[in-house]
């Protein structure tokens, strides 16, 4: 399962940022998916870097790693690696 999570609608308000962050996080470790691809947009640049803060400050040991697309700057993909049971 893959989540994807579009920013370009709240990319003005934090409180919305974080919780959309949040709960796109939630739902990943819930169903166990294998990423979740993250649209900041292009832009300045800044809110992918604010994106990359908070999964880096908040979320660090849940996902395994973090691709920047190279093709489309404006993705952001968290990968995970679950155990299996």
């Amino acid at each position: 399962m893959d989540l994807k999570l579009d920013l370009h609608s709240i990319y003005s308000d934090g409180k919305k940022l974080d919780q959309a962050i949040k709960g796109i996080m939630a739902e990943a470790i819930t169903h166990k998916a294998r990423s979740v691809e993250i649209i900041p947009g292009k832009g300045s640049g800044a809110l992918k870097k604010n994106v990359l803060r908070t999964l880096e400050k908040n979320y660090k040991g849940l996902y395994h790693r973090i691709e920047k697309d190279d093709k489309n700057w404006g993705r952001i993909f968290v990968h995970f690696r679950w155990v299996k049971e």
